[in-house]
This record gives C-alpha cells, structure tokens and sequence, in this order.
C-alpha cells in the first residue's frame, strides 16, 4: 500500500460537478489537514491498511511537529490507483501492480473506517469515479508512506 499524504489548509473533492468530500481544518480548530492518497496491491492486507492508517493518523508533520491525533487535523482518503503506475520501460505506464477494485475499494474502506476508528474526522472521495481534487498544499509538504 502507498499513500501519498499531503499538508493542507483546505481540500475537496468534486464527482461529476459535485462535492462529495471536503475538510476545512480551520473548523477544527487545526492549522492543517491531511490528503491521502491511497493506491494498493495485491499483496495488500486489512492489517496493511490499518497499520498505514494508524501512521498517518500519528505523523508529525503538522504545525509545531505535531500530528493530526495531537492536533484533531481532519483528514480527506482519496483513492489513487495511479500511486502503482510502473514507468521504467516506454511512455506508456503499466497498472499491473494496482489492485483491481473488488480487492482495493474494502482496503481504502478500511484505512477510512480506522482513521474515524482512532478518532480522525474523515471525509472521502468516490472510488472509481472520475474526480477532481482541488487542495492548498502547505509548505509545500507530501510524503510517501509505504507497506
């Protein structure tokens, strides 16, 4: 599993010229807020997902070197097959090491799921839907988490 995490001041997220998910940190009471990209594998698990979950959640790399758990940062999942494109051969990129969507939608539910289990407030994207993803990126700042 990847999960490219960017700091925010703002995110959303728009299906056919609506928004499905939004954070607003500052109603929160948080400088920033997290995005997380989401690309999976096969070789992905339910215990991948929660421990990446359980990492971001924890991530200092918000304001004062704190994190979203210190800081009640809300936090936008976005499912991202693209995270697993192979480009070392040709222009074309290659998805085979993308986990087909009957095996990466409950993987990205399940990553969502323990963020609000640890007490995130989660907003989310659509899975396999067309999306448009309009962010503040603050720093900038994006790491690449990985299995």
């Amino acid at each position: 599993m990847r999960v490219l995490v960017q700091r925010v001041t703002s995110a959303q997220v728009s299906v056919g010229g609506e928004v499905v998910g939004r954070i607003d940190p500052t109603a929160h009471g948080a400088p920033h807020g997290l995005v997380a990209l989401v690309g999976v594998t096969h070789t992905d698990t339910e215990d991948t997902a929660k421990t990446l979950a359980d990492k971001l959640f924890r991530l200092r790399i918000l304001d004062g070197e704190r994190s979203a758990a210190d800081l009640g940062a809300p936090i936008l999942v976005i499912s991202q097959f693209t995270l697993y494109a192979d480009t070392a051969k040709g222009r074309r990129p290659s998805w085979n090491a993308a986990a087909p969507g009957p095996v990466a939608e409950p993987l990205v539910d399940t990553f969502a799921a323990t963020l609000r289990e640890l007490g995130a407030t989660v907003a989310t994207g659509q899975f396999g839907a067309h999306m448009h993803v309009e962010l503040v990126n603050d720093g900038p700042v994006t790491i690449l988490l990985e299995s």
